[in-house]
């Protein structure tokens, strides 16, 4: 079947189907899930190439337990962000003995045009705040305000209850802000 006949399908049914052995859901499911794992892993942690890492391993993982799923006890979203969370969190304690200047800054690859210099600067300065928020705030907030998912999905994900999640938000984008609000004519936001 080709992949673009598959969009309709629901990330629940390829993985049932890549568990009885169809590589074509496989390779649909991974095309669809990776830029979100990637996306998500990245402004969890802040380097690209150990995002990628945990990318593979998020997916290495949900290819391993595609037989055993059990359709209807989660989103295979949900299970995968909370893969992607946990693998985030311990690299980030392991990491915490490095010292923030030994961490490289990612490359630059963007034109020199001042748009493009202007919105990485924007992203660097809010990747930059997050990695000082607490990981469960820097989580919530990713998942509420980047991912776009809901506090009761967010709940799922981390184990915990909604109004916890809207605590951690909440605690989170003040936290965001106080950091952010010094920064706002140098990033180009005037107080038009």
């Amino acid at each position: 079947m080709p992949l673009d006949t598959m969009g309709d399908e629901s990330d629940e049914a390829l993985l049932m189907r890549y568990a009885t052995g169809d590589q074509a859901a496989a390779q649909a499911l991974t095309l669809r899930l990776t830029p979100r794992v990637y996306a998500h892993a990245c402004r969890m942690l802040g380097i690209p190439a150990e995002a990628e890492d945990v990318t593979q391993e998020a997916l290495l993982r949900l290819w391993r337990m595609a037989p055993d799923w059990r359709q209807g006890e989660a989103r295979v979203t949900t299970w995968l962000y909370r893969v992607v969370a946990n693998l985030c969190t311990d690299r980030l304690r392991r990491a915490r003995g490095v010292a923030l200047d030994a961490v490289p800054e990612p490359e630059d690859e963007a034109a020199s045009a001042a748009d493009r210099m202007l919105e990485k600067s924007r992203a660097a300065a809010l990747q930059a705040a997050l990695n000082l928020l607490p990981e469960r705030q820097r989580q919530a907030v990713i998942l509420r305000h980047i991912e776009g998912l809901s506090n009761p999905e967010i709940a799922e994900i981390m184990e915990t209850s909604a109004d916890a999640v809207e605590s951690l938000t909440a605690r989170g984008k003040r936290a965001l802000s106080a950091e952010l609000s010094g920064r706002r004519e140098e990033l180009g936001f005037s107080d038009d």
